[in-house]
């Protein structure tokens, strides 16, 4: 008996990651959910459909008969904007994920997976576990994301008490990988970070603030391989994990490193009098280990050398 597999988000950078990992598994059906961006591959085990997840009657209909849901439908973009426009980040993902909460309720979803975020927690060195939350002390610049992803995580716990459908929450790091957004301004930093370096013609990369904020990342491959055991070993009605390489590192390390691969003669240069947000995360992913059995198998260095790599063999059509 095939398993109906929802992939929401289908076409965006997790998306696609997601889309491919599962086009090789057996007795799967994939229905691939995408908005703007139209399919990236055709293959008789997908079944592609438009939708704007803003819209209950649009969620109603995607979610029928389906088994597992995987809501990777967001809008997303990098720390440019969480500064400039924070609330970005709020409306559409609140809207989107409340009433794909409803409707998969409503159509009896045997298992949701909701991809939360480590912006959740609080300014730290020291790797926080799943119940050390508090929610006073989220960064100023991620309060608005942040709770919206609190939020969410809540209706989650509530839909879990009131039906049979089991809710998966993962609090991932900063992924990066293949068919991240490799762009100057809506990227990610590590996606832009590879742009910056491999196209930038001055003998100097910029960074904001002083490059001493710590942060975690995780090579994409690894989050799929999470996702994978998250649906084979998740047993709960309702579980978090934190999903995260484990160790964080500063912002200028990572520039640095990205650099050292490129074999480029640059310098970093720290912009005075602009607006950074200085905060160190840090989470443990001991939970993961020890229920999902699950161990990122990537380090920072071969992450970061198979991405480079891939952009360099695909940058034409991104």
């Amino acid at each position: 008996m095939k398993n109906n597999i929802l992939i929401c988000g289908a076409t965006g950078f997790l998306g696609k990651n997601i889309v491919l990992n599962f086009l090789r598994k057996k007795n799967l059906k994939i229905i691939a959910i995408y908005n703007k961006k139209k399919p990236f591959i055709k293959s008789k085990k997908i079944v592609w459909k438009k939708a704007d997840l803003r819209n209950y009657e649009e969620c109603l209909k995607v979610t029928k008969n389906v088994d597992t849901i995987l809501q990777f439908a967001a809008t997303t973009s990098g720390s440019k904007d969480i500064i400039k426009e924070p609330f970005l980040h709020v409306t559409d993902n609140a809207i989107m994920n409340s009433y794909l909460l409803k409707a998969s309720y409503v159509n009896h979803v045997k298992h949701f997976v909701f991809p939360s975020c480590t912006v959740v927690y609080k300014n730290s060195h020291i790797p926080l576990k799943e119940n050390e939350i508090d929610e006073k002390k989220i960064h100023f610049n991620y309060f608005g994301v942040g709770n919206t992803k609190l939020y969410i995580e809540k209706m989650c716990k509530f839909y879990s008490e009131i039906s049979k459908t089991k809710y998966s929450i993962v609090r991932h790091s900063n992924i990066y990988g293949p068919y991240d957004k490799f762009d100057l301004e809506k990227g990610h930093f590590i996606g832009s970070s590879i742009k910056k370096v491999f196209t930038e013609k001055k003998k100097y990369i910029n960074i904001f603030g002083n490059g001493k904020e710590k942060r975690d990342i995780l090579y994409v491959e690894d989050f799929i391989n999470f996702l994978n055991n998250l649906i084979k070993f998740q047993k709960k009605n309702y579980e978090i994990f934190n999903c995260s390489f484990g160790r964080s590192y500063s912002v200028i390390n990572y520039l640095e490193k990205i650099i050292k691969i490129s074999g480029k003669d640059l310098k970093v240069k720290k912009l005075k009098g602009k607006k950074s947000i200085k905060v160190n995360i840090s989470v443990s992913s001991s939970k993961a280990k020890k229920i999902i059995k699950w161990n990122p198998k990537n380090s920072i260095d071969k992450g970061l050398k198979k991405t480079i790599n891939w952009f360099l063999n695909n940058e034409k059509i991104l």
